[in-house]
């Protein structure tokens, strides 16, 4: 597998495929912030879509693009959301994601796009939430906003979903690739301090309940055993036994890094 990137998405990918797929060209090198606002970021990932398709359509070679299963395309749900759905992304992120789907779907070029959600794992950035939420628990206090809930999806569940649909030859799709099952961010930090023995003061930023519920109903039909092994409410716990001390063992002057 090519892959474009050399940030969190792109090293995991790069360690859990190396060799195989080398007819599969993977972009993990866009816009890194939900929040971002700059112009230039969105400018830049769109000129670097049209440069890959091109090589994909000149070398025949399939594309996978990784949009997102976020608030910011799908906005807070009550129900699940599926990917046929009517969307009307809140924010500009998740508008500039739908129309890079748009140039993705229209280009001519064999393609899976891959809707994922809050990935977490090795290589992650200091200032994405998990690593954010563990450093600022171990250091006595941490922000919470009432109600927020987030998709966490270990990157590993991730890779054996890309996996498993690339061997199948599965293309032309848009997939939701989330756990299914949102976490409150209260709940997170809950479980950080008993795993690390401590508990932080906490500052709560009140609000009102911030779920985003992206339906996963198709990615198991097209992968049957996605996060079969583990209970949804064993989900969380796994992911922190796993990870947690790969974040603690971080330097603290990481958090000091600009995010690439």
């Amino acid at each position: 597998m090519r892959i474009i990137g050399d940030g969190f998405l792109a090293r995991n990918l790069t360690e859990a495929f190396g060799d195989r797929f080398p007819d599969v060209t993977t972009i993990a090198s866009g816009v890194s912030s939900t929040a971002t606002t700059a112009v230039s970021e969105y400018d830049r990932e769109a000129r670097l879509l049209y440069e890959v398709l091109d090589a994909c359509r000149l070398d025949g070679r399939r594309l996978l693009f990784l949009s997102t299963a976020s608030f910011s395309l799908y906005g807070f749900t009550d129900d699940e959301v599926s990917e046929t759905g009517p969307l009307r992304p809140p924010t500009a992120y998740g508008r500039h994601k739908l129309a890079l789907e748009s140039v993705v779907r229209s280009s001519g070029v064999e393609h899976l796009i891959l809707r994922v959600s809050h990935a977490v794992g090795r290589h992650q950035r200091p200032h994405q939430l998990l690593p954010t939420l563990v450093r600022h628990v171990s250091e006595g206090e941490v922000t919470v906003h009432q109600g927020a809930h987030r998709d966490l999806l270990d990157v590993r569940d991730l890779a054996h979903a890309v996996g498993s649909m690339l061997e199948d030859g599965v293309h032309g799709e848009v997939v939701n690739v989330a756990s299914g099952v949102p976490q409150s961010v209260d709940a997170v930090v809950t479980a950080i301090e008993e795993r690390l023995g401590v508990t932080a003061r906490r500052v709560h930023r009140p609000g009102p309940t911030a779920v985003t519920r992206a339906s996963v109903e198709r990615l198991r039909r097209l992968v049957p055993d996605f996060r079969t092994a583990i209970p949804d409410q064993d989900y969380l716990g796994a992911l922190l036994d796993a990870y947690l001390p790969y974040y603690t063992a971080q330097p603290r002057d990481l958090a000091a890094l600009p995010a690439r």
